[in-house]
């Protein structure tokens, strides 16, 4: 398996590379030497394939995964968005202006665009929604508001 990144050459990734990274998955916190005694290797083994990892861009930081308790009092939503021809790029800069847009994906389909926005309130989220809709370029929008969350593989 070859993971790529936009300024790295491939960076091959082995069964003990996946190992690694399922565990720091798991907890981003875990130290050098745990994870060498884990997978039964040397630590130095373990903090080479690390740097080998973050310089080939596989590892990109570490971090914390916010549980249900900290999510609790943000109303979620996926919006879908239909652009017109070559707008992408004016539309994601004032996407980047919006602080509750967390992430925006491009797509194939019938849509152009998908966001995932997280907001403090209705009102809040309202506003962000009329914000998106108002935008030069934007034909058509639909929102989706998360209710629960019944699967979380995310890394």
């Amino acid at each position: 398996m070859h993971y790529r990144s936009d300024n790295v050459k491939d960076c091959p990734v082995d069964d003990l590379d996946r190992a690694m990274l399922g565990l720091l998955s798991a907890d981003a916190r875990v130290s050098v030497a745990t994870l060498a005694r884990r997978l039964k290797v040397a630590r130095s083994t373990i903090q080479a394939r690390l740097e080998r990892l973050e310089t080939g861009g596989i590892i990109a930081g570490y971090t914390v995964k916010l549980g249900e308790a900290a999510r609790q009092g943000r109303i979620r939503a996926t919006v879908l968005l239909t652009i017109e021809p070559r707008a992408q790029p004016a539309i994601l800069t004032r996407l980047k202006a919006i602080p509750e847009i967390e992430r925006v994906h491009t797509t194939s389909g019938r849509v152009d665009l998908l966001l995932q926005i997280a907001a403090p309130s209705t009102a809040v989220l309202d506003a962000v929604l009329d914000q998106i809709g108002e935008m030069s370029g934007v034909k058509s929008s639909e929102s989706l508001i998360h209710l629960s969350t019944k699967m979380d593989r995310a890394v």
